[in-house]
């Protein structure tokens, strides 16, 4: 592989925006960009049938990760893989069942229970997701950036504990309350792993990494400083020693104290559907880019809806260099095809002509 092949131009609009450097036109990617919304993937999730099997076969999470490639003129690729495939080789057991999402059938139930955990080396025990995003620079070609993801390690270990997803992650939390120390032992197993897996996501050619906490909304402002924020800070500080290669932080229901996740360590803050996106901007303090932050369901609604909405979010941030257009979560099942393309071409053909 060419050095072009592993990485785009640093002039890229997205390179560009995640630096608050002036771009063209506004960079557009989507959370959860390939999945069951596109008849491709559906095609291959019939023939493979389960999503870990198709996350553990390199050839085949590199093609879904291009399949939107291909579809739409997306700023963006993002390594078809999952938050949490980081838990099985620290020793959990985790199945997706239809219908329920992910199961934890090990879950950490006692401080004493952390004795099981094992460490992790990413090359060696997540190595398809490294060869994934291997194969999928070459199929970029040096024409796009790969974005390379995990769970943060707040999320992962909701999950741990849980066994599952929650609406309010009350075991998880007890947890922590409860036992502070067993609760610093597993969050900085969690980072430190965190860390190494993206780490090598970088190593292997991702042109920028994304900490999802999907979860961290669950708490205050004054908990997340205290439980979450010095790990996080740790995944991120080991992730990237390069600090060309762009750091995202997202996290749901966080609009309160986005400072807090800048303040963790990343060039780029993630922003969900619940906050104006100018408003959020504004509450950071410090500059940083902003990623965000279209409702995935106003793509449900008509056309002229659709650019009505994304016309908003972008004037709201008009003449501000580092914004990167986004959903607030990924694309939901059932989402019209047809209005995913309207979306990232009206998104591009906005800001080019300067409205």
């Amino acid at each position: 592989m060419s050095a072009s092949d592993l990485h785009p131009p640093v002039k890229h609009p997205f390179l560009l925006a995640c630096r608050r450097e002036p771009a063209p036109y506004t960079p557009v990617w989507l959370m959860r960009q390939a999945g069951r919304y596109m008849p491709e993937y559906r095609a291959l999730k019939e023939k493979h049938g389960n999503i870990l099997r198709m996350i553990k076969d390199p050839a085949v999470a590199a093609e879904i990760t291009m399949q939107p490639m291909q579809a739409f003129d997306l700023d963006a690729a993002i390594i078809f893989a999952d938050i949490l495939t980081l838990l099985e080789p620290m020793g959990f057991h985790l199945e997706f069942v239809k219908g329920e999402g992910p199961v934890i059938h090990n879950p950490i139930e006692a401080p004493s229970d952390l004795n099981r955990l094992r460490p992790v080396v990413p090359d060696a025990d997540i190595g398809f997701t490294i060869e994934a995003i291997r194969l999928t620079k070459r199929a970029l070609g040096g024409k796009r950036p790969l974005i390379g993801f995990s769970g943060a390690p707040f999320t992962l270990a909701c999950y741990a504990i849980e066994g599952g997803s929650s609406r309010d992650f009350a075991r998880a939390r007890a947890f922590m309350y409860a036992d502070p120390g067993a609760w610093a032992e597993l969050m900085t197993r969690l980072a430190e792993a965190v860390g190494d897996y993206l780490a090598a996501q970088v190593a292997a050619g991702a042109d920028a990494i994304q900490l999802f906490d999907s979860w961290a909304g669950v708490l205050s402002p004054a908990d997340y400083a205290r439980f979450v924020l010095p790990y996080s800070r740790i995944a991120l500080d080991r992730a990237v020693q390069d600090r060309l290669v762009p750091r995202i932080h997202f996290g749901t229901g966080t609009g309160g104290y986005l400072h807090l996740l800048r303040d963790a360590g990343c060039e780029v803050v993630g922003v969900d559907w619940r906050v104006d996106l100018a408003d959020a901007w504004r509450s950071l303090g410090r500059p940083a880019a902003v990623q965000g932050n279209l409702d995935p369901v106003v793509l449900f609604a008509p056309p002229d809806e659709i650019r009505r909405q994304t016309r908003r979010i972008l004037d709201s941030v008009h003449g501000r260099t580092g914004h990167i257009f986004n959903l607030g979560h990924g694309v939901l099942e059932h989402t019209p095809v047809e209005h995913v393309r309207l979306l990232v071409d009206y998104v591009h053909e906005y800001t080019a002509r300067g409205s």
